[in-house]
């Protein structure tokens, strides 16, 4: 029985929640789960997202940081939700491509909505569903992809790097679909039919209960036992040198249109 890292953050804000990720990512030498949450209300968008799919002058009035991801998919405006990174060799269980590993994962986070009592669907489809134009990651439903009721509850993607990748991912508890609308636009119109927070399902669910949900599913889908964990000092200090980045108004604001290698590379799904 292999041990993988567990690491639970708890909040933090969100340049240092993508700059912890990536530097987990590029040193893993065995899987680590790590589950995080955010200070305060924050967008978060894809690698190759256009800024222009939201405000950044309405964020910026309002407070609210923006950050762009290393991996692919669309935007989330994330509040009270359990953000998830699983970073891990591409070996093992995780030998196979994107779309297994994907779907591995994907199993794991089903099992822990079953154990809540929930009745998770997971997508078959290996084309994406949903509105090809819509920026937020909730109205989009591809191959792996969870919903209940109907209405997509996780939201994932992937980056690919020789010899490992990093999976992250986002569990609303509740989404506040006003403040969705001001900082989405339109794009957000079809939000309250097509996602939805797990205490709208759920009411008595609360976080820690969803934290520890996952725990428990990923060991008992990979057959593991977590190793209580924190970062490593070469860890904290890839971070803090990540964070440069991750504050840049260069990279989160910038323009890109992503050739089809890159978007392969980083997207799982288009979330």
């Amino acid at each position: 029985m292999s041990d993988w890292r567990l690491i639970r953050s708890g909040p933090a804000g969100a340049f240092e929640n993508m700059a912890v990720d990536e530097a987990l990512a590029l040193g893993a030498e065995r899987p680590v789960f790590r589950l995080y949450r955010w200070a305060i209300p924050s967008v978060s968008i894809g690698c190759f997202q256009r800024a222009g799919d939201v405000s950044p002058e309405y964020l910026a009035r309002r407070g609210i940081p923006l950050v762009r991801r290393v991996t692919g998919g669309r935007g989330i405006l994330h509040g009270l939700d359990l953000t998830y990174s699983l970073s891990a060799p591409s070996a093992g269980v995780f030998a196979g491509g994107l779309r297994d590993c994907y779907a591995l994962v994907g199993g794991a986070l089903a099992r822990a909505l079953r154990s809540l009592g929930l009745e998770p669907e997971t997508a078959r489809s290996p084309k994406p569903r949903g509105r090809a134009r819509s920026p937020l990651c909730f109205e989009s439903v591809s191959f792996g992809e969870i919903k209940v009721g109907g209405r997509k509850v996780v939201g994932s993607a992937q980056k690919r790097w020789p010899g490992r990748f990093m999976q992250q991912g986002s569990l609303p508890l509740s989404i506040d679909y006003e403040e969705l609308a001001r900082v989405f636009g339109d794009g957000a119109s079809e939000a309250r039919a097509s996602m939805a927070g797990l205490g709208e399902i759920e009411p008595s669910l609360d976080i820690e209960d969803l934290e520890l949900a996952l725990v428990d599913a990923f060991e008992e889908t990979f057959g593991i036992r977590f190793d209580a964990s924190y970062l490593t000092p070469g860890e904290e200090a890839i971070a803090e040198e990540l964070m440069t980045r991750y504050c840049s108004p260069d990279w989160n604001l910038r323009r890109q249109t992503p050739s089809r290698a890159q978007a392969q590379d980083s997207a799982a799904s288009r979330p």
